[in-house]
């Protein structure tokens, strides 16, 4: 198996267990995402092993052999985790070589009956599969995988198959994780299995948030997360964990935007993705603002594990949620959606509170679906937004200004859809480009070159610390950034005049 594994890290470690498990090896297997994987070349990050003995007897003789740390799960007391780390004291060096922020672990679970039984009662048959770890360095250990249900056949036709008719009601997590693992994988849902979740649909309510909260953002987190949640809202599944989107499907818009409101939720997640992948060689995308760093900043783990380009995307899905509750017609006959955006922020942090969402990232999202128009509006009819209006915007807004901005660009294209008008886009992206580049000039510059302190100003006006100082200072600041003042004795001539 270490000749056909594609991760360096999951090969040494194999190799570790096989040689300390060789006195258990009869009771100890390989099961589910690791055999999986290794059939289909992909990268190992993690392995499950499953044990006749007691896992919390061998898991700590284990995680001492590798260098690891074994912890018991609180969440199931009947498995234990090793997390691999890097031990720069150990004379090993292939051990050494694994560095802790690869995140690699291994769960160990108790089996109870013999291991057929037990592949039995897992939810896909894709992971149905077990490898004796005395098999795993050989080079024929395809030919001694234990496969009762037959998954390397539905590995070879890219089918995520039940195990059983029960298996849904077992765990109605799987109702979830079976969309999640074939994006993961690029596989179909088999069509019995598929009957099945929408028939058990209504189950996920039962499950925990947390791990509906998890399965979600998985989703979302992956290339193609338009197209998976179609398939969950096909499957009766996602206005079961957000049933504010069901009121929005039957919700008209105004003929500025060419999808209703629940397509065209699905559609800006779409467009969240498609702009925060850089410029893909497109006339349309290549309009957008994008550089190297553009990539590192979507790149940063903002919430429960996932990446600012994520909560983007939960933020598209979510942005007009209010749009229903907010449908009107003024005077003239116009459909209006007056005050949308702050209802939605207070719908979306409700939401989002339940499925348990880190309070960072319910932060991040409410900021955004309130102020997801405010880029779009910032401009003055033909003229581009001014300096002072950019700088409160981005003082305002801290570094959610420049997600607000992909959203905004994404809202966009998303209203459009097959309507868009190439010229109309550029300066669209154009006035974007100029929000984004003026307000990190302008912070970068009040944050890194100030004229004046706050004791400077206490010293000059002969007052005391205080909300008055910070005020003073912020007005300094913005006069600055517009291009009001740029020497100290300007500062300080505008704040006794302020003051």
């Amino acid at each position: 198996m270490l000749n056909h594994v594609s991760d360096n890290n999951a090969s040494v470690i194999l190799k570790k267990l096989s040689s300390c498990l060789s006195t258990y090896d009869r009771s100890v297997y390989l099961v589910g995402g690791c055999l999986r994987d290794s059939f289909l070349n992909r990268p190992i990050h993690d392995i499950d092993l499953v044990t006749s003995l007691n896992p919390h007897t061998i898991g700590p003789e284990i995680a001492k052999h590798i260098h690891g740390t074994y912890i018991q799960l609180a969440s199931d007391p009947a498995i234990g985790r090793i997390i691999l780390k890097s031990d720069d004291d150990s004379n090993d060096s292939d051990l050494n070589s694994i560095n802790s922020t690869t995140g690699f672990t291994i769960d160990l679970s108790h089996l109870l009956g013999d291991i057929t039984g037990n592949l039995a009662t897992r939810d896909f048959t894709v992971d149905s599969m077990a490898l004796n770890i005395r098999d795993c360095q050989k080079p024929e250990w395809r030919d001694l995988v234990l496969d009762p249900l037959n998954g390397t056949r539905d590995l070879f036709t890219k089918t995520i198959r039940a195990t059983s008719p029960s298996t849904f009601i077992d765990d109605p997590c799987r109702l979830l994780r079976a969309v999640r693992l074939s994006a993961q994988l690029g596989f179909l849902i088999e069509p019995q299995t598929a009957i099945d979740i929408k028939k058990h649909a209504d189950l996920v309510i039962t499950v925990s948030a947390e791990r509906i909260r998890d399965e979600l953002l998985n989703i979302l987190s992956r290339n193609g997360a338009m197209a998976q949640l179609n398939v969950l809202d096909r499957l009766g599944i996602l206005c079961q964990i957000i049933p504010e989107l069901a009121l929005t499907k039957d919700i008209t818009q105004p003929s500025a935007h060419y999808w209703n409101v629940w397509e065209h939720l699905l559609h800006t997640v779409e467009t969240a993705e498609l702009i925060t992948k850089g410029h893909q060689n497109s006339a349309i995308y290549s309009l957008a603002p994008w550089t190297a760093e553009s990539e590192i900043y979507f790149d940063q783990i903002v919430s429960d594990g996932h990446t600012r380009r994520t909560i983007l995307k939960l933020t598209a899905l979510l942005h007009d949620i209010a749009k229903p509750q907010t449908k009107a017609q003024d005077e003239s006959g116009r459909t209006r959606f007056l005050g949308h955006s702050e209802l939605g922020a207070e719908m979306a942090t409700e939401r989002l509170r339940q499925l348990r969402l880190s309070a960072n990232g319910i932060s991040m999202v409410s900021m955004m679906i309130e102020q997801h128009l405010r880029p779009s509006s910032m401009r003055q009819g033909s003229s581009y937004p001014t300096k002072r209006a950019v700088f409160r915007y981005f003082t305002s807004l801290g570094d959610l200004a420049v997600d607000t901005i992909y959203l905004a660009l994404a809202d966009y294209l998303a209203a459009k859809g097959p309507n868009l008008l190439p010229d109309e886009w550029a300066e669209h992206a154009r006035i974007m480009t100029h929000i984004l580049e003026l307000g990190r000039e302008q912070i970068t510059t009040s944050s890194t070159e100030r004229l004046i302190t706050g004791r400077d100003l206490m010293e000059y006006l002969d007052i005391g610390s205080g909300p008055r100082i910070g005020y003073l200072l912020n007005v300094i600041a913005e006069a600055r950034a517009t291009g009001e003042i740029n020497t100290r004795e300007e500062a300080l001539a505008l704040a006794l005049k302020t003051a």
